[in-house]
């Protein structure tokens, strides 16, 4: 697998632990001022479905982003790799992940 930022190659382990060594500036930390809640992005850099999510539901402890910021790039980059493997597999050195056909009703 390749890093989707720099050419740095490897296992999907090995990618993983190099995003945060490597790009842990690329996800994002932030109150959402509207709901009230604490969240995390990072964009895709293949594509402009970047992903989006609520880091801390209750949002209350203002230290929260900071003192999990590691956890949360991690988590941040394991759904990255995700949608790599999904959507742009070629172009991180994968193998497409195998789309089974919906069953059909059949005939008899």
């Amino acid at each position: 697998m390749n890093c989707p930022y720099c050419e740095v190659e490897g296992g999907r382990r090995d990618i993983h632990a190099h995003l945060w060594a490597a790009h842990p500036d690329l996800v994002r930390t932030f109150r959402d001022e509207v709901k009230g809640t604490l969240k995390f992005a990072l964009d895709c850099p293949f594509c402009d479905e970047g992903l989006e999510r609520v880091a801390n539901p209750r949002g209350r402890e203002p230290g929260f982003l900071e003192e999990f910021r590691r956890e949360i790039a991690l988590v941040s980059f394991d759904l990255l790799l995700y949608h790599l493997q999904a959507s742009h597999a070629e172009r991180v050195g994968l193998q497409p992940i195998a789309v089974e056909e919906p069953a059909t009703g059949g005939t008899p």
